[in-house]
């Protein structure tokens, strides 16, 4: 992990400012759009069970309606719904919650028989939306006009920019406490370097507008998915009494005196010249901002995954470690990577440092993250087989390829001080340029040889008096400013295996930005653990469900007799192999025969199918299949092709939980 000095190589044509933005502008455009295609969030608390269960059909109305989640979860009057078959409110609007992470709805008297639709829309204890809806029929199934909506819960428009808020969060987080750590532990004298000043203040800046955005955006992200909800104070009076927005309010205040920090870190600190003062103010600096930094760390730590599940008391520490691990590693890169670019030179002293600060980041992130991925993986085939455990082996791969580049890094700097000869970079470098200077033919030529031509001085002929004078003193300003500079550009040219260092540690901040992007996507994911005991918990309930399932869909081809409602029977309507019935009726509920039907099934979610199936007429409006083969439990669609004459034919469909 070490890396170091800074002069840049005069082997190789250094970077200028608009060529690191384009760099800066193309991994953030990257970042952007492996964002934007990240799936929607997934529901971190998933429903485990409920009553009556899915796709049950029960004698006589329940009293009310339960839901078992996996974990408990944030729910207010509404955010359960129940709707009758004519797509009106059945329930009372009043949710109870009734121990255990289940919740329930009382329902109203007098409820007609039929199929009725189970909506819900809450908030999971590590801060992500849970959306869902299900159904369940009184005395026997029928036809329902009930209307969700198409928004899912932190999708959409918010959803990308509440994710893209939420990854300059944490970039911002890393580059103000990474790079004031770098100058209080590594650098003191970066404290007077106004490019590293920069750095630090715009990871200040970052974040506190990521956190306003955050909080702003978080009533539509759990609520409507609509932008303009933003702005509705009414609703961000809601979000201020939540965990999550108490975390951001107390992030904000945090900033406050993170910003005082930053004041007397580049204010009071850098001027400071006193050694006992110097000592004194660094210590307290370096309490102030580890509680600081700590606090701010706590506000990640309070509100998302560890705050919930499996040993929380211990994983929210742990949390807090692995950020503020994260942040001394790459925002100390950060800090290195500017100092190697629009600096002069880095102390040996400082690279040394920064060298210990990143190998003891990287053990403590190794430790953490293991226990991190054991708490929210818990087995082997939740490592490949969920999107959480995939994405966290990309992960492991980015951290294995940056440590990679640190090594290399690494080599670059025993090369550097290897023919320094002991002497500090600049200093070496120094001696470096004189002894070029002495080959070419004298110090004085030499540097003006040095020069643009330009800024060569050149005295106008017959010129004198007082405009002489004051001409050529301005001119000989120049000039000595210009050899200063050229003076300056070969002191940080002098060392040829700067250029390769320069580009190592470049490569490790484009992996790190890469890296971020990853462990921020990781953050709204449904942990490896919560999805299988969902799965399991689905398959347990699907497996209690009595009679087979039924789905019914009416179609319309548009021409005459070309209208009616098709019927499947699937039984068991469980995983493995089942019985279809598929059954045509016109609208006075007759049978009827059709020329064709077929059926296909397809698991979106797992990129599963169409697997199709071609039923067999026995009867009128009566066609069945045998065998049909459900390969794994989820929300499958269910498509009914129905052919009423030669040139008269639709496709239908309609999803249903299997398995």
């Amino acid at each position: 992990m070490i890396k170091t000095i800074a002069p840049r190589s005069s082997n190789t044509r250094v970077p200028g400012p608009a060529t690191l933005w384009r760099l800066v502008l193309v991994l953030v455009a990257a970042t952007g759009a492996f964002l934007a295609g990240a799936a929607p969030v997934s529901a971190h608390a998933a429903l485990t069970g409920s009553d009556p269960k899915q796709g049950a059909v029960v004698d006589k109305a329940p009293a009310q309606v339960k839901l078992t989640f996996s974990e408990k979860v944030a729910m207010s009057d509404g955010s359960v719904r129940v709707l009758d078959p004519a797509g009106k409110r059945a329930d009372t609007g009043r949710t109870t919650d009734l121990g255990a992470n289940t919740y329930g709805v009382k329902l109203r008297p007098g409820l007609p028989d039929g199929t009725f639709t189970v909506a819900y829309q809450v908030v999971s204890a590590d801060s992500h939306p849970v959306a869902g809806a299900y159904t369940f029929s009184i005395g026997a199934p029928s036809d329902t006009k009930a209307v969700l909506p198409d928004q899912e819960a932190g999708g959409g428009l918010v959803g990308v920019l509440y994710d893209i808020a939420r990854y300059f969060s944490y970039a911002g987080f890393i580059l103000v406490v990474g790079g004031a750590a770098f100058v209080l532990g590594c650098w003191p004298r970066g404290a007077g370097v106004r490019p590293v000043q920069r750095l630090v203040t715009y990871g200040w800046v970052t974040l506190t507008a990521a956190t306003l955005l955050l909080l702003l955006l978080r009533a539509p992200y759990t609520g409507s998915g609509k932008l303009a909800d933003a702005f509705d104070m009414g609703a961000l009076g809601d979000v201020l009494n939540t965990k999550t927005g108490a975390a951001l309010v107390s992030r904000l205040l945090l900033l406050a005196a993170a910003a005082l920090f930053i004041a007397v870190l580049f204010g009071a600190y850098e001027k400071r010249e006193d050694p006992r003062e110097k000592r004194d103010l660094t210590f307290g600096l370096a309490i102030g901002g580890a509680v600081v930094a700590i606090g701010i760390a706590a506000t990640w730590a309070m509100a998302e995954h560890a705050s919930t599940g499996l040993q929380a008391g211990i994983a929210m520490p742990v949390d807090v470690l692995h950020l503020l691990a994260v942040a001394a590693w790459l925002g100390g890169l950060s800090a290195l990577v500017v100092a190697l670019y629009r600096t002069s030179s880095v102390e040996a002293s400082a690279v040394r440092r920064f060298s210990r600060v990143a190998f003891t980041s990287v053990v403590v992130l190794a430790a953490t993250g293991l226990y991190q991925s054991w708490r929210q993986v818990g087995s082997w085939s939740a490592l490949t087989g969920t999107r959480y455990g995939q994405l966290l082996l990309v992960k492991i791969g980015l951290v294995v390829v940056l440590i990679g580049v640190a090594a290399v890094s690494r080599r670059w700097t025993g090369r550097i001080v290897a023919e320094s000869g002991g002497l500090a970079p600049e200093a070496a470098a120094a001696v470096v340029v004189e002894q070029r200077a002495a080959r070419k033919s004298g110090g004085k030529k030499a540097a003006e040889a040095e020069l643009p031509e330009k800024e060569q001085v050149t005295v106008p002929a017959g010129a004198s008096g007082a405009s002489e004078g004051s001409e050529r003193s301005a001119q000989l300003a120049r000039q000595r400013a210009a050899v200063a500079t050229a003076r300056e550009k070969r002191v940080r040219d002098a060392d040829p295996h700067r250029s390769g260092l320069r580009r190592s540690v470049l490569t490790e901040a484009g992996v790190a930005v890469a890296l971020l992007a990853v462990t921020t996507v990781l953050t709204t994911t449904e942990p490896g653990r919560t999805e299988e005991e969902a799965a399991r918990a689905t398959s347990a309930a699907a497996a209690q469900r009595s009679g087979p399932l039924v789905v019914k869909v009416p179609f319309d081809t548009g021409a005459k007799d070309g209208k009616g409602t098709v019927q499947l029977d699937l039984d068991p309507g469980r995983t493995g192999s089942n019985d279809l019935h598929v059954y045509v009726k016109r609208p006075n509920g007759s049978a009827f025969d059709v020329p064709e039907v077929k059926v296909s099934f397809t698991l979106k979610e797992k990129d599963v199918g169409p697997l199709p199936v071609a039923p067999d007429h026995i009867a009128t409006g009566h066609w069945t299949a045998s065998g049909v083969q459900i390969p794994m439990a989820g929300d499958w669609e269910i498509k009914v092709t129905v052919r009423t004459s030669d040139i008269d034919q639709i496709t239908v469909d309609k999803n249903a939980q299997i398995g």
